[in-house]
């Protein structure tokens, strides 16, 4: 008899305990999301960016991207990529080299804090072939319009599409050479893409980005 009162005292006992700590689990809510990115150390680490980049991502190189206001998802993700070696890059690759997830967060958000400076088609004789693959593609070699994943405006979608208004036309043309020469290799889409564009068609459209806005 004492045995079986035991028993179901233990059995109360651990049915109380889980009532408990199942109450203490519903109050504490779910887990906390991770900490906001620090935009102050975010600048001091992009101190080693700035030679290339400028001090505020307003790159003034035409063969490198400007980098101020563009999506920090995107960034990560890039960041990311170069140091994995998914995305080749010798000079990319060497700075990104001791950089942390958090390090690549937090510079990520503070370029995306600064605002872009706005850029400008140059070439007068292909800027209207180059706002018709922009806007409307090429339907006869089934290239989808720049604008249905970047946005009319060029200020493309967070965390999918990157911003490309006013970025430089060197910068752009040359990635698009390189997606369809099979030398960038992070992004399927923009490789098919690029494959069926010849190099006037790749100058058009980049020189016609950079004056989006």
């Amino acid at each position: 008899m004492k045995s079986i009162v035991s028993f179901l005292k233990s059995a109360t006992l651990a049915a109380t305990t889980s009532v408990v700590l199942a109450g203490t689990a519903l109050a504490a809510g779910p887990a906390p999301a991770s900490a906001k990115p620090d935009l102050a150390k975010g600048e001091a680490a992009f101190a080693m960016c700035v030679a290339c980049h400028a001090a505020d991502g307003n790159s003034t190189t035409p063969v490198n991207p400007k980098l101020s206001q563009q999506h920090p998802e995107y960034l990560v993700k890039q960041l990311q990529e170069f140091k994995s070696g998914k995305r080749a890059n010798a000079v990319m690759s060497g700075m990104v080299a001791g950089l942390s997830n958090d390090d690549m967060r937090n510079i990520s958000y503070w370029l995306a804090s600064k605002t872009a400076k706005p850029g400008f088609a140059k070439e007068k004789d292909t800027v209207a072939m180059g706002e018709r693959i922009y806007r409307g593609g090429i339907p006869d070699r089934q290239i989808a319009a720049c604008a249905s994943c970047h946005s009319p405006n060029g200020s493309g979608m967070p965390s999918q599409y990157p911003r490309l208004s006013g970025q430089h036309a060197d910068y752009t043309a040359s990635q698009l050479v390189q997606f369809r020469d099979g030398v960038r290799k992070n992004n399927l889409q923009m490789t098919q893409v690029a494959a069926k564009m010849n190099d006037r068609e790749i100058k058009a459209v980049a020189d016609y980005i950079a004056g989006l806005r």
